[in-house]
């Protein structure tokens, strides 16, 4: 049930769609509660079906009976039962509609057994089309006048994945070409504008490049689109003074919920994410603006960033990523979950379209094998990488039944360094040479992938790698490949050994 509401999530977040799962009730709806969080964090669209106990056993201590109200109820934005068959058409016509419109997110819908039973004549509910409503042009006549006043401005992209589009995409990069403005990506947003765009500076997240944080700190204006503003963006909510920055903030949102929770904005914009982009591609600055020397500042800052100063003969991570990148089509889908592995994707791996980033802010352990394979499912002539660390991949690795049955052209990349590494590396920093219940023991997973019927290596050096992947890649299916990693290397930026000396 776990991969049930993980796959339904990353349905929601590539579609724009509600993703739909169905488990049963008591256990079944526990072991869904983390795909459910995920959906809250994220703002993706889900509707999970959860079995019940009979309308007549209710509060009786039945088998498995469990109070969906309370467990869903801080993290679903609807959870009710279904007790009269004949409302079916109404209450699902409810949910998609909640599930979709203003910050997206997911609804919970009982279904006790017996109603399963009940006989009844209803008509079908017609197609659902959530309201859409743009910015104001009050609204986008200040941002021009905030724009224009601006002498070192910054734009942070992070929106919710299932409130953007390609389409959106193509929409900023017009008004960031229009106004020349440098623009971030916050994390695990970064396939919301083209890497390799000339006028794009980086990713405000985790292990962030120094440079970075210095070029934030110099901005005069942030315009926030779509992120949250939260502890990941804000240092721990130490960047930014609090309630007001003393930087000029806009900050726009889909939903009234993200807009002022802790920062306040001098503009604030609640409409649909494309709507706004729309928008914004649309305006141009009265007077041409002359930032170029700020924008490629921020644009070498990040190009010197993603330099691999790797080795060829041992397994560089940031060398492969950065192949990866290189030689895989621009529309392959890349998932994973957490832990310190995903510093390496995130610096190194290049993204230039929406939707080929599929990572949850929530950073979960045991997402990106399932994630993938319901990429897979949804997108069966593309390339799909799912990464993991060992710890990661324990959790739900078994999903490879999953893609074998359903074929899916997912190619599952394990590193394994036999550890919970991004645990002992905060362990080690307060307390060194004590870290404790950070180390695992492991099974092969190479051969643990073959057992399962798909074709598996275990590799040690980026070349072997290299030879590796390209082998494994020419044939369409499930595939894995097993990266043994040194377990000193604990970030691209930090050496456990390092760690220790204080």
């Amino acid at each position: 049930e776990g991969s049930v509401a993980f796959m339904a999530e990353a349905h929601g977040r590539l579609t724009g769609k509600p993703g739909l799962g169905f488990v049963t009730r008591g256990p079944g709806a526990a072991n869904a509660v983390i795909g459910v969080q995920t959906a809250h964090l994220d703002g993706t669209p889900m509707i999970l079906f959860v079995g019940q106990v009979p309308r007549k056993n209710r509060e009786r201590g039945a088998f498995q009976e469990l109070d969906l109200k309370g467990l869903f109820g801080s993290m679903a934005k609807l959870v009710m039962d279904i007790d009269d068959a004949a409302r079916i058409p109404e209450i699902i016509s409810r949910a998609y509609r909640t599930a979709c419109s203003g910050r997206p997110g997911p609804v919970i819908l009982g279904l006790p057994d017996d109603m399963q039973l009940d006989e009844v004549i209803a008509t079908p509910g017609d197609l659902i089309k959530p309201t859409r409503s743009g910015p104001s042009e009050k609204a986008l006549n200040e941002l021009k006048k905030i724009i224009a006043n601006a002498q070192k401005p910054l734009v942070l992209i992070g929106a919710k994945p299932s409130t953007w589009s390609q389409q959106a995409n193509d929409y900023i990069q017009k008004f960031i070409e229009n106004y020349n403005l440098p623009v971030a990506t916050v994390f695990r947003r970064q396939d919301q504008f083209d890497n390799g765009h000339q006028n794009y500076v980086g990713v405000k997240g985790v292990g962030n490049d120094p440079k970075l944080e210095e070029y934030v700190d110099e901005a005069d204006v942030l315009i926030i689109i779509g992120a949250e503003m939260t502890d990941i963006e804000t240092n721990g909510y130490q960047k930014y003074d609090i309630p007001n920055p003393r930087q000029k903030l806009v900050h726009i949102s889909s939903g009234h919920e993200d807009i002022g929770r802790v920062f306040q904005a001098d503009l604030s914009i609640v409409c649909d994410m494309n709507e706004f982009a729309k928008s914004l591609s649309d305006l141009k600055p009265s007077i041409q603006p002359s930032w170029d020397d700020w924008v490629k500042k921020g644009h070498k800052n990040y190009q010197d960033f993603t330099i691999n100063k790797g080795n060829m003969q041992d397994a560089d991570l940031a060398g492969i990523m950065k192949w990866l990148s290189k030689t895989l089509p621009d529309d392959t889908i890349v998932s994973f979950g957490a832990g310190n592995y995903t510093q390496w994707i995130q610096r190194y791996f290049s993204h230039n379209l929406f939707g080929t980033q599929v990572a949850t802010q929530s950073a979960i352990m045991g997402y990106s094998v399932p994630a993938a394979i319901s990429a897979g499912m949804l997108y069966p002539e593309k390339t799909i990488l799912s990464f993991a660390g060992d710890g990661c991949f324990l959790m739900n690795g078994q999903e490879i039944a999953t893609a074998i049955r359903y074929n899916t052209n997912v190619k599952f990349i394990v590193i394994n360094n036999s550890r919970y590494g991004s645990i002992q590396m905060h362990q080690e920093k307060r307390f060194p040479e004590r870290s404790i219940a950070v180390e695992l023991t492991n099974p092969d997973f190479a051969a643990l992938a073959r057992a399962y019927g798909i074709p598996a290596m275990q590799v040690k050096t980026i070349n072997d790698f290299i030879e590796t992947f390209t082998e494994l890649n020419r044939t369409a299916g499930p595939a894995l490949i097993e990266i043994i990693t040194d377990p000193d290397v604990i970030t691209p930026s930090i050496m456990l050994s390092d760690l220790r000396k204080g």
